[in-house]
């Protein structure tokens, strides 16, 4: 039985909370989180923390840059800070905001029956799922997509 994938029409912009990010201060695994008694929007103030050194950054801007491709390592919209999970493949670098949007990769990808709603439903056009990379879709490179996946978990976890 086809494992089956159907297109939750998530975007980019669904996995903005929490980002994980490498810290600059101390190059552990940091957040990016929308700051405390803000109301949650694409704007709304930002504040990059790390537990491990405890550095603190608070981002107001009015520019965010979500980055698109893969020919290099992606760095978070807010603080420009490279992101936690991400590794290079031979084919370009595979990376996600954070373990929602690697699990949803993960789960497409893994899975051989993929499902998109018809055009004609309401809801976003160009979808995450919709986006990804063209070697990132292809059935042929399903085992090294898969496994570098599993290389961000094993590096995550550490």
């Amino acid at each position: 039985m086809p494992t089956r994938f159907r297109d939750p029409h998530s975007t980019a912009y669904d996995f903005l909370d929490p980002i994980l990010v490498r810290c600059p201060g101390c190059s552990g695994a940091a957040r990016v989180v929308t700051a405390p008694d803000t109301e949650r929007s694409l704007f709304a103030p930002r504040r990059l923390v790390c537990g491990r050194c405890g550095l603190s950054r608070t981002w107001a801007g009015r520019r965010v840059r979500l980055h698109r491709g893969t020919a290099h390592p992606a760095t978070d919209p807010y603080f420009d800070a490279p992101l936690w999970l991400r590794t290079e493949t031979r084919h370009g670098w595979l990376w996600a905001y954070n373990h929602a949007h690697l699990d949803l990769v993960r789960r497409f990808v893994g899975a051989s029956l993929r499902e998109r709603a018809p055009w004609y439903e309401t809801g976003p056009r160009m979808t995450l799922v919709a986006r990804l990379p063209t070697w990132v879709k292809q059935a042929r490179h399903r085992d090294d997509v898969l496994r570098a996946i599993t290389r961000i978990h094993q590096r995550a976890s550490l």
